[in-house]
């Protein structure tokens, strides 16, 4: 018995090593930028949110919106007292919900991150979710012409956790709060791969990724809700998947549903969406997800 656990251990220790290697540089080098830009960046990015405002752009201004949701390193806790500090400043909902919607799916620390799954995965994941941003921006601003979409009452901007006078510090201090977040899940990941290498035949999931595609789509969305928890945690997971056959499409919808269903997200878009606003907000995820999905696969 002892021997068969330790054989075991060995394998997947293999496995884990091996994943490890290939993919903590790009983790390592997301929590750095991503902190640079959280440290130096973050408050010229949101500034520009304000110049878009005031060029009246119309709705080309979604365009940029989106952008700059990317652009922004922080998390949804932490953009929704930013886009409630826009709100109250006169700033229109379509120009918000094209912030936010690209912000939840994407941010710097985690494009890097992707870098790791090939630069086609990469440039993949940079357009769907520029894209939906914007199309959620063009909804609410067709949609919900006259009314209001968002509900920020009670919410204001967060004190920094930026404090430190010496620059050098302060990006330290960001780094590391960077490493404890990011840190456990990214291993978690690791781990899932390696246990998934081991145990997982690629006949079975083949059968449900690679022979069906359609129903590959729809698999990816779906477990896409219960299974992401963090961006950094999942990137171990997708490589092997995309190595075992998953379709370029299967692997959009997932990184698409994922992240704008992650519990923490819900928790926090509920309260300033309201039920009803909520469903339709998951309603247009899963929708789009499918869709780029199928694009991607056409594409591909």
């Amino acid at each position: 018995m002892f021997d068969i656990l330790h054989r075991e251990f060995v394998y997947i220790w293999y496995y884990f090593e091996v994943q490890l290697r290939q993919i903590v540089f790009y983790w390592a080098l997301g929590i750095v930028i991503g902190s640079v830009i959280s440290v130096f960046g973050k408050q010229k990015i949101h500034s520009l949110m304000t110049v878009i405002q005031d060029k009246h752009l119309g709705a080309f201004g979604i365009i940029p919106a989106s952008l700059i949701g990317i652009a922004s390193p922080l998390c949804m806790y932490g953009t929704i007292p930013i886009a409630a500090s826009f709100s109250q400043k006169g700033m229109r909902d379509d120009y918000l919900a094209a912030f936010m919607m690209s912000s939840i799916l994407l941010n710097p620390q985690l494009l890097i991150y992707s870098a790791a799954l090939g630069n086609f995965a990469l440039c993949v994941r940079f357009i769907s979710c520029f894209l939906c941003g914007i199309a959620a921006g063009l909804v609410v601003r067709f949609c919900f012409k006259d009314k209001h979409f968002f509900n920020f009452n009670g919410f204001s901007e967060r004190a920094s956790h930026d404090t430190d006078p010496n620059p050098l510090m302060r990006l330290l201090k960001n780094i590391g709060r960077n490493i404890k977040a990011t840190g456990p899940y990214f291993l978690l990941g690791i781990l899932l791969s390696a246990l998934f290498q081991r145990y997982v035949p690629q006949d079975a999931f083949a059968s449900l990724f690679v022979n069906n595609r359609g129903f590959g789509l729809l698999m990816a969305a779906t477990i896409g809700v219960p299974l992401y928890a963090c961006g950094g945690g999942t990137i171990p997971l997708l490589q092997q998947w995309l190595v075992d056959g998953m379709s370029m499409g299967s692997a959009t919808a997932f990184m698409i549903t994922g992240p704008a269903t992650k519990i923490t997200n819900l928790s926090a878009l509920k309260i300033v969406l309201g039920i009803k606003h909520f469903a339709m907000y998951f309603a247009f995820v899963m929708l789009y997800a499918l869709v780029s999905g199928f694009v991607v696969n056409l594409i591909a």
